[in-house]
């Protein structure tokens, strides 16, 4: 029988013309728990720190609170952190993507069936 590649489900919740988060932003907001670093946190994903700023700037104006804080800083100053509402949004978002996949399986297998083998595999 022939193995199609994996579907996966991708969220996005926006607010008016903003994205307020989605699983890049969830995962730069991860990273930032991690390393408490946003420059730290861009490098791990692969992506420049001005495009990782302007993610953060764009959800921090998204919510009713600032999801990142971060401090002005050089080497071995600065950093970044989570506030309780960038955990609070971090955990809903992560709470919701796990009852979305969960939700989505059977779906996503019947498309699965019908896909065509992924290139490359049997």
């Amino acid at each position: 029988m022939a193995r199609t590649a994996p579907l996966r489900l991708f969220l996005r919740l926006d607010l008016g013309e903003d994205i307020a988060i989605g699983p890049g932003k969830a995962d730069l907001l991860a990273g930032i728990a991690e390393t408490g670093s946003i420059a730290a946190a861009a490098r791990r994903m692969g992506m420049s720190y001005k495009r990782a700023w302007l993610l953060v700037e764009t959800m921090n104006g998204c919510f009713r609170a600032p999801v990142v804080l971060a401090a002005r800083g050089g080497r071995g100053a600065g950093g970044a952190r989570l506030t309780a509402e960038g955990e609070a949004v971090l955990a809903a978002y992560r709470s919701l993507q796990r009852a979305a996949e969960a939700a989505a399986a059977p779906h996503a297998r019947a498309i699965a069936r019908l896909a065509r083998p992924a290139k490359g595999r049997p």
